[in-house]
């Protein structure tokens, strides 16, 4: 059975996580209790179900402490099991929850023993389960959502499903360091040293995608020299993250924007290693 754990910060995404799986066909449970996880899918693969989308988070905290086993029980006996894990910064957190006007789940678990006064606030709420699901988040695809739409999400979940049963997949991602640096990132470079083509009038518009760009960049011999010296990292390196039975990676690749010379450097990587490992390219300030 094709298996996917959704888990993450409350209001990162999991909702349109979950919806975008049970759209592609997933039979879909949220809040699942991890202590009847074997017993569902026992359960789906007897009915005959192909594939189930189940969403874990703090609701159970108590018993997270089992899901690692579990998870390697269950690929253990042939399922092909991923693991999604949602994240924002504390400052995206805290808007979208005065946006909706809803309390935290952890406000009230934590909170019980307390007078008023003594409660925890939201952004210590979301400390706090940072930290209970740090160990989910170690073996997890991690998705940074801080600054996507809702429709990036769902174009990047889709990708997720849709990689096949392989030991590692490696990602690329651009981003802008005027934007911040991505929390889904293994590995970050600035690349912010390089020629800017957004100097240049005709190419401004453009973006490290367009043929003006490559070939401008191209030309410029720092350009090469860096990526000689970051694929020789990911390529000494890589086969350790392998040993370390790691089923994710991501390589992140800032400059000022996220326009030209990140998606230009990310998407020469991405060729390059795409003919060795799964490989998928997220661009964080593209449409």
């Amino acid at each position: 059975m094709q298996i996917l754990l959704i888990s993450g910060i409350s209001g990162s995404g999991k909702s349109v996580a979950l919806n975008v799986v049970e759209d592609a066909g997933f039979y879909c449970v949220d809040n699942l209790p991890p202590s009847l996880l074997a017993e569902l899918i026992t359960t789906l693969t007897r009915e005959g179900i192909p594939s189930a989308a189940i969403a874990i988070d703090t609701r159970s905290a108590h018993q997270l402490n089992n899901l690692p086993d579990a998870i390697l029980k269950l690929r253990t006996e042939g399922h092909d099991v991923k693991v999604l894990f949602l994240t924002a910064s504390t400052e995206s957190l805290v808007a979208r929850f005065s946006e909706t006007r809803r309390s935290h789940p952890l406000s009230h678990r934590l909170g019980l023993d307390k007078e008023p006064g003594d409660r925890l606030s939201l952004t210590e709420c979301i400390q706090e389960e940072r930290e209970i699901l740090s160990d989910i988040q170690l073996i997890a695809q991690v998705i940074d959502t801080s600054d996507l739409s809702a429709n990036k999400l769902r174009a990047w979940v889709k990708d997720v499903i849709e990689i096949g049963h392989t030991p590692l997949t490696l990602m690329f991602e651009s981003f802008a360091f005027k934007i911040g640096v991505p929390l889904d990132a293994d590995f970050v470079f600035d690349v912010r040293m390089l020629p800017n083509p957004h100097y240049d009038p005709l190419l401004r518009p453009l973006t490290g995608r367009d043929e003006p760009v490559i070939a401008y960049l191209k030309e410029q011999p720092m350009v090469q020299e860096m990526f000689d010296d970051i694929s020789q990292l990911i390529s000494k390196w890589l086969p350790a993250f392998k040993r370390d039975n790691r089923s994710y990676l991501t390589v992140a690749i800032g400059c000022t924007g996220g326009q030209h010379r990140s998606v230009y450097m990310v998407e020469k990587l991405a060729a390059l290693f795409k003919e060795q490992e799964q490989v998928l390219v997220r661009h964080r300030r593209l449409p």
